[in-house]
């Protein structure tokens, strides 16, 4: 079974984050839909793991055709149920055309390797001694001898897992559901896809999309459903791993509650960046406001904490504002818009609680600070300190404070300092600042020269503290997805 669930406990109404309005209706499961999925998935992957690579590309290739046939109906469904601006629906399925094609690739080349079994003499000639025990005496003039001792091969093989339950989050509805399910079909597993509350349609028109490009019954099927069912599949042992990304505190649960199948966590981050002197400014601050704006600041690594040099903090600051209030902000399916909705009301009365509780604590606002429904305005705050909220945790709203500081590495000491360590940025010319910066700063990615926001979906990606662990990109996400058998073959 390729698709959704049977059974389901009725049918929701999946509305959009800007108006209110109903996109479409997705069903409920229920307990025993739940189970029938599980079911599903063993079955599915019986069948999996036997496809040929070639096939497993194939599909995933032709998935990336039928998308990019669909692709104005894909955009505006991301649009309207995830609130997402036309720009960034157009090239969030752009990148999942990109990550659908590099997993077909990676199919067609994932492999193990050999491992070499003469490499220490002593090891060597006590393994293989003679059947009474006796010592090996070596003669490297007796050829026949020592290539009949050195004929083993060490075969190191990669195997697919079995069943993966992927968790999603609603702001990247299918490229970040495709950074679970592609690797997993890539290597051969099966998985149950269990997507945000608030997106679950765009992963019901995936699975249909899948199972038009050829994925066999059981490989995918989409489980929306209340959170008490999706902890049952988390404990469920017939599920081989979880892959979760979403917030820090429901990753660390899903990794105390999954027993002891394999767990993958993409959590949160507080993305900071270091301004140097010595950085061109008006490129900083433009990439700045597009880290920390991007998707209503609906993202783990956008940016929320900038650190400037004293000498350029003025100059950048006035930049910063300027291309903040420059950005448009209203309906997202309306074309030009920059900053729409975040994704309900009481997520951005919550953002708005953070930015009065720091004004109440001293800190200003410089631009922004304003919320009209589910709209917050992009906004940036200064005077703030390392133990407010817009500071110390992850905000996921349009929110940036800048901060002045008297050396780029005080800047790095301040940006590191913080439970999470997903990326940085760290604008500078200077390779020596920026080689220290990635010994100092324990994050999972650095861009010198960009924001944190910057991404290439073949990336090795994933955080340090309590941003997660494990890593996704393509090929990193099917190491972790499968695992080793290893043989050695005496051939002498």
């Amino acid at each position: 079974m390729t698709g959704q669930g049977d059974g389901a406990a009725g049918l929701e109404t999946i509305r959009n984050p800007f108006d209110g309005s109903a996109v479409g209706e997705m069903p409920v499961a229920d307990a025993a839909a739940v189970e029938a999925a599980v079911l599903c998935a063993q079955a599915g992957f019986a069948v999996m793991k036997a496809l040929p690579r070639f096939m497993r590309a194939d599909i995933l290739e032709r998935t990336a055709t039928l998308i990019d046939h669909r692709r104005d109906e894909i955009v505006r469904l991301i649009a309207a149920e995830a609130g997402k601006p036309l720009y960034d629906a157009r090239g969030e399925v752009s990148r999942s055309l990109f990550n659908l094609r590099n997993a077909a690739r990676e199919a067609r080349l994932f492999a193990g390797h050999e491992v070499p079994v003469d490499v220490d003499g002593g090891v060597f000639a006590y393994q293989t001694a003679r059947p009474d025990g006796g010592a090996l005496t070596l003669d490297p003039d007796d050829l026949d001898t020592l290539k009949q001792l050195g004929r083993r091969v060490g075969l190191a093989r990669r195997f697919p897992i079995g069943p993966v339950l992927a968790i999603t989050p609603f702001n990247f509805p299918l490229n970040l559901v495709l950074h679970k399910v592609a690797p997993a079909i890539a290597v051969g597993n099966s998985v149950i896809l269990k997507p945000a509350p608030q997106t679950p349609l765009t992963s019901r028109l995936l699975a249909e999309l899948m199972a038009e490009a050829g994925l066999p019954d059981g490989a995918l099927t989409v489980v929306h459903c209340p959170v008490p069912l999706a902890e049952r599949l988390v404990r469920d042992d017939r599920i081989a791993m979880v892959s979760f990304t979403g917030s820090a505190g429901v990753g660390w649960h899903i990794k105390a509650n999954a027993g002891k199948k394999k767990v993958a966590l993409e959590l949160g981050g507080n993305g900071a960046v270091v301004v140097a002197a010595d950085a061109d400014i008006g490129y900083a601050a433009a990439r700045c406001v597009r880290g920390g704006v991007v998707y209503g600041g609906q993202y783990c690594i956008g940016v929320q904490r900038i650190y400037a040099h004293t000498g350029i903090f003025d100059a950048f600051v006035r930049t910063l504002v300027e291309r903040v209030e420059a950005c448009k902000t209203g309906d997202p399916l309306q074309e030009g818009t920059d900053v729409g909705p975040v994704i309900d009301e009481a997520a951005a009365k919550r953002i708005e609680s953070w930015i009065t509780e720091a004004v109440a604590g001293g800190a200003r606002v410089l631009t922004g600070g304003r919320r009209n429904g589910a709209v917050v305005q992009p906004t940036v705050l200064t005077g703030t300190t390392p133990a407010m909220k817009v500071e110390a945790e992850e905000i996921f709203g349009p929110v940036m404070t800048v901060t002045r500081v008297d050396s780029a590495g005080d800047g790095v000491r301040r940006a590191a300092a913080s439970r999470y360590g997903l990326q940085g940025g760290f604008f500078t010319n200077d390779l020596r600042a920026a080689f220290r910066a990635l010994e100092d700063w324990d994050v999972g990615g650095l861009m010198i020269n960009d924001v944190p926001i910057y991404r290439i979906d073949n990336m090795p990606f994933g955080g340090w503290k309590d941003s997660g662990f494990g890593r996704e990109g393509t090929r990193y996400a099917m190491d972790s997805m499968t695992d080793i058998k290893f043989m050695v073959i005496n051939y002498g």
